[in-house]
């Protein structure tokens, strides 16, 4: 088992989606809005004690055959996203006897959800819409959107209970731009405010570790009908003064910061196939149609934005709220407000310091576990293109300060290029990497892709991906549990970026009742 391996640093195990084989999860439903009451009764079915010998008990899960073979990043996304509405914690059926003591202290049993999907309210008390209410209301998931959802708005106390019944050790939720700042910039909306300042006590109340993330592909509408939103360098000031806002309001209870979610998914999905919002592509590259798009360069340039926010927010922290110099002398000052971390100081620098907060903040990224469809060389040298093209996209950056170089040479002038000074600012601008993973899939060498006319991700990278019968086999769900594929997904990260700290915000397998 992973968690035994003393040498992985992962202290928080946040489990979204149901059957896992040792311990208890979540469960990740599509559902309407008459549904709403839906998130208390999964809650209440749960028999898991956490302190005690744990004992799960079984649920019976339907499952759907789904396709055997799928080949293209299109459909890979399609069965994230369209079940991405909203997150349940259920029961886990067929799990083996676990006791707390078989983990280390260090590691945290919890529970995830995201501001859209579990909130509700989504007109009361000053909240403004995000690109994923814009999104649910076109219709295009047949008039289902998350306007009530679990109604956790009006019932957190409720659900703080239950999962302190339960035994869980920490909770990552979302904050709502949109909510907290309506407009995406100006004023503080004090409902908003208040809503999160009483779900965070709340937690911290019944000894639950407040995990937060800033951005759950939940841009407030206003600023993409402003500029664009991430398509936008725009967004960089706008994000980093939101976060801001939150590490001030809430950084003296909260430790660990995720600033956005999955951003590899949100990125190929949004602009790329069209598949989530803000529902941007071109032919022939949407699962749907778009109004609007540029699958050949948007995806790439989000990312950079994205990368340049996200860094731009953990030096803001790093800076203002973990320490504060209050003495310095340096041959180079302009390093060490680059820097900022007080264990890569030269010898040349004096800091006196004062803490503020102690907290981390990371990025969260999607992850596969790709294996050789073969064992051709050529399938491979196509899994490590897997791996950069779906982490290292950003997780070079902010380990080493720029791309792989195959995405430079096969995305080639349509990769935005980092200044040395931003290469700077992005580089080690990263407390933790948060994965979220669920999958082992197979892959094959595609060198035909990159003759392609009209270039996108899924043609870039040069791979098709495959679900194999092992991967998908019949009567099992989308995501089943096949392969050690967490594993394997922790040992590359291991290897390739020098033992990052790691998060497991996420993991598991889908399923219909």
């Amino acid at each position: 088992m992973v968690a035994e391996n003393e040498e992985y640093f992962f202290p928080l195990l946040f489990c979204r989606l149901g059957k896992l084989r040792t311990f208890g999860g979540c469960y990740l439903h599509f559902v309407h809005k008459e549904m709403a009451s839906c998130c208390k009764l999964y809650y209440s079915n749960i028999n898991l004690k956490i302190g005690k010998h744990m004992h799960v008990g079984k649920q019976r899960l339907k499952s759907r055959r789904h396709r055997r073979r799928m080949t293209t990043s299109a459909k890979q996304l399609l069965c994230i996203f369209t079940a991405m509405m909203l997150v349940f914690l259920v029961v886990v059926s067929g799990a083996e006897d676990v006791r707390r003591t078989d983990f280390p202290d260090t590691f945290i049993f919890g529970a995830g959800s995201s501001a859209y999907q579990v909130e509700g309210a989504a007109f009361e008390d000053g909240r403004m819409p995000s690109i994923w209410d814009t999104f649910a209301h076109s219709g295009i998931y047949g008039g289902a959107n998350a306007d009530v959802s679990c109604d956790a708005y009006h019932k957190y106390k409720d659900d703080v209970k239950l999962m302190a019944d339960t035994g869980l050790e920490g909770y990552r939720f979302s904050i709502s731009w949109s909510r907290l700042i309506p407009n995406g910039r100006g004023p503080i909306n004090p409902k908003g405010l208040q809503y999160y300042n009483n779900l965070i006590d709340e937690l911290i109340g019944h000894g639950i570790q407040p995990h937060v993330t800033l951005c759950h592909s939940d841009l407030p509408q206003a600023l993409e009908d402003e500029y664009g939103g991430w398509m936008s360098r725009k967004i960089i000031d706008d994000f980093t003064a939101y976060a801001d806002v939150c590490f001030k309001e809430f950084g003296d209870r909260v430790l660990y910061w995720t600033t956005l979610n999955e951003v590899n998914v949100f990125t190929i999905g949004g602009y790329d196939i069209g598949l989530s919002p803000p529902n941007h592509c071109s032919p022939p590259s949407g699962v749907r149609p778009c109004s609007m798009g540029n699958s050949s360069t948007e995806p790439y340039i989000v990312a950079h934005n994205i990368l340049l926010a996200h860094s731009a927010a953990v030096r803001l922290y790093r800076r203002k709220y973990k320490v504060s110099p209050l003495n310095i002398t340096s041959n180079n000052v302009r390093e060490l407000t680059c820097v900022l971390k007080p264990q890569m100081f030269a010898n040349s620098v004096y800091v006196t310091m004062q803490s503020t907060q102690h907290g981390f903040v990371g990025l969260n990224l999607f992850a596969y576990r790709p294996l050789p469809y073969t064992n051709k060389t050529a399938d491979i040298i196509a899994v490590q293109r897997v791996y950069d093209f779906y982490i290292g996209w950003f997780a070079n950056p902010l380990m080493f300060g720029d791309y792989p170089d195959i995405m430079k040479r096969n995305v080639g002038s349509r990769l935005p290029k980092f200044t040395g000074e931003e290469s700077m600012q992005v580089k080690d601008a990263v407390d933790f990497i948060a994965l979220n993973h669920y999958q082992t899939v197979h892959v094959k060498d595609s060198p035909s892709s990159l003759e392609t006319k009209i270039m996108d991700f899924d043609n870039d990278g040069a791979f098709q991906v495959i679900y194999t019968d092992d991967d998908s086999p019949p009567g099992q769900t989308e995501y089943p549990v096949t392969h050690p594929g967490l594993g394997g997904v922790l040992e590359y990260l291991k290897q390739a970026y020098g033992n990052p700290p790691i998060y497991i915000h996420e993991n598991g397998s889908l399923s219909n009742f």
